[in-house]
């Protein structure tokens, strides 16, 4: 079931349970879909990866948009990215813990054969396509800042 039935499908259930704040999110999400598709001028159905992207950078908006309104003391606001934010991770893969994001970039620096801080970019190249979606960028990056310069 792609991505689109999946939202078409939680959008309908929203609507039948009468739940407007879970309803917001899940058509911004179709309303990105569509954009992308529409996009491309063909209205073909998008790729895994492709609905991977939209999404995180959906999930990423929204977290830094709450941060945003946290830092100024705006709680309403900040309460509504923090519940468009659980809907939208829900369709995300699960999020590799510390450990787990740790292990598997130990195992693409052994993989790239990088020696140290210098050969951060090939790292990150490498890491940001094996972990789409399951990590996110900054976290990437610390922790690979921090291997390489053990």
């Amino acid at each position: 079931m792609s991505l689109k039935s999946k939202i078409e499908a939680e959008i309908k259930q929203a609507m039948l349970n009468k739940q407007k704040e879970r309803l917001t999110p899940l058509r911004a999400i179709k309303s990105l879909i569509l954009l992308a598709e529409t996009e491309k001028g063909g209205g073909e159905a998008l790729s895994e990866d492709t609905e991977l992207k939209l999404l995180t950078k959906a999930a990423k908006q929204r977290r830094d948009s709450l941060e945003i309104f946290k830092e100024q003391g705006r709680e309403d606001l900040a309460s509504k990215e923090q519940s468009e934010l659980a809907v939208i991770e829900e369709f995300l893969p699960k999020q590799l813990s510390e450990a787990e994001l740790e292990a598997e970039l130990e195992s693409i620096i052994d993989q790239v054969g990088a020696a140290g801080p210098q050969d951060m970019g090939k790292v990150m190249g490498a890491a940001t396509k094996a972990l789409a979606g399951k990590a996110d960028g900054k976290a990437i990056s610390g922790k690979v800042k921090e291997l390489l310069s053990k």
